[in-house]
């Protein structure tokens, strides 16, 4: 079944020297982008993390540091990636969970940002955990009937999960073929940050997801306690997490001066 779509999608996979979101870099991004007549757009650039790629994420994806030595940085790369994702919704393989908070740290720590706030964003993981339960080349075998012979490379991953998505829509009567339903749909809770830090409660407000705050609303905490704001400000806490919190704090003061 084709793919309904209301403006482009953009599915995109990375390799990376690890997973770690706050340190980690991209070391391979490929981006497939959809529109809605169908069209198709495909880029994939290896990229120079600037760090070592530890052997055993070279191992996963077989991507070395000497395979990168040439290839251009995220920061020179960014511009490209930002107009080619921006005015798009997003869809991936586990990219709720790492892919889109991974790319969102890489676009800041450029210079980059990019507003993901009214991004639609589709883990097609999500949809095939909640039906099947399997792993990507079992999704592409099972969906598809084909095998993913190149798998951790990521444009073949890339073109997989688009194929997946597609065939799932024919599976499932009860998906509905609408990006935003299936960003719902694939989302495992709703959080204000992509890393899972700041969560929404039932209302809708900010709350903290973790450490001795958790369940408690950010605003409240803020004021009550604004050292826990410098801490998590200057500590090891993804960028995205770090501008959310300090979009949640000027929000406040400006309530508090109209």
């Amino acid at each position: 079944m084709q793919l309904k779509l209301g403006k482009p999608i953009c599915f995109f996979d990375l390799e990376t020297t690890g997973t770690n979101v706050a340190n980690d870099k991209i070391v391979e991004l490929s981006i497939l982008k959809i529109f809605p007549n169908g069209n198709k757009e495909s880029h994939t650039w290896r990229v120079n993390p600037g760090i070592p790629i530890p052997k055993e994420s070279s191992n996963i994806h077989g991507i070395t540091d000497e395979d990168v030595a040439l290839e251009p940085t995220f920061k020179e790369l960014a511009p490209k990636v930002y107009k080619l994702i921006k005015g798009c919704d997003l869809a991936g393989f586990n990219s709720d969970r790492f892919d889109i908070p991974l790319l969102a740290e890489e676009l800041l720590r450029a210079e980059v940002d990019f507003d993901f706030q009214n991004v639609a964003a589709v883990d097609v993981q999500t949809i095939f955990h909640k039906k099947e339960k399997r792993t990507l080349e079992a999704a592409y075998k099972f969906y598809c009937d084909k095998e993913l012979t190149d798998a951790h490379s990521a444009q073949a991953d890339t073109q997989a999960t688009y194929e997946v998505l597609e065939a799932q829509l024919d599976r499932y009567p009860d998906l509905q073929n609408d990006v935003k339903w299936l960003a719902a749909f694939s989302s495992h809770k709703k959080i204000a940050d992509f890393a899972g830090f700041i969560a929404y409660d039932q209302e809708g407000r900010e709350i903290f997801a973790f450490g001795k705050h958790k369940g408690q609303l950010v605003e409240e905490i803020l004021e009550k306690e604004p050292g826990y704001y410098g801490w998590i400000q200057n500590a090891n806490f993804p960028l995205y997490t770090k501008k959310v919190l300090s979009q949640i704090k000027l929000r406040k003061l400006t309530e508090k001066f109209n």
